[in-house]
């Protein structure tokens, strides 16, 4: 991970088994079980709604839950046999092993992953923070006065 504050890992998954993605059930235990499987720490319930459109026609099912390291979101889409799910935390982990039980709960047949570094400006240090707000601040007067 290096400096940055935190991963953010994003998968599409395509040819996924409809039946799993249907089911408020499966969606609400795959979040209640794999913070744990990648070494998080749950802070509430999952949450799952289904998603209606407009017409009337089912649209799939949506997913989250917050952990201590940030969240994991589901996003389903039975008809097109596709799911959408993001894993952001600061807390180090396997992407790999991430996408491999992934792939392996929703029976994907094909994945598209992103990975991003997030928070790369973000201070470790509080000093540090402190200092940079009170500079942006003072610059923030600056053009104040000056305009």
């Amino acid at each position: 991970m290096g400096e940055t504050f935190g991963l953010h890992l994003m998968l599409d998954g395509y040819g996924c088994d409809p039946e799993r993605l249907e089911s408020e059930d499966f969606v609400y235990r795959f979040l209640n079980e794999f913070p744990g499987d990648i070494g998080m720490t749950m802070v509430m319930s999952p949450y799952v709604s289904r998603c209606e459109a407009t017409d009337g026609t089912r649209c799939g099912l949506s997913g989250f839950v917050l952990i201590a390291e940030s969240h994991v979101s589901v996003h389903t889409f039975p008809s097109s046999g596709c799911v959408s799910i993001d894993i952001f935390s600061c807390k180090s982990f396997d992407t790999s092993a991430a996408e491999s039980e992934i792939v392996r709960r929703f029976r994907i047949k094909q994945v598209e992953r992103t990975i991003l570094d997030r928070g790369v400006e973000y201070p470790r240090n509080s000093l540090i923070a402190q200092h940079l707000l009170s500079a942006e601040r003072d610059l923030c007067k600056l053009r104040a006065v000056g305009t």
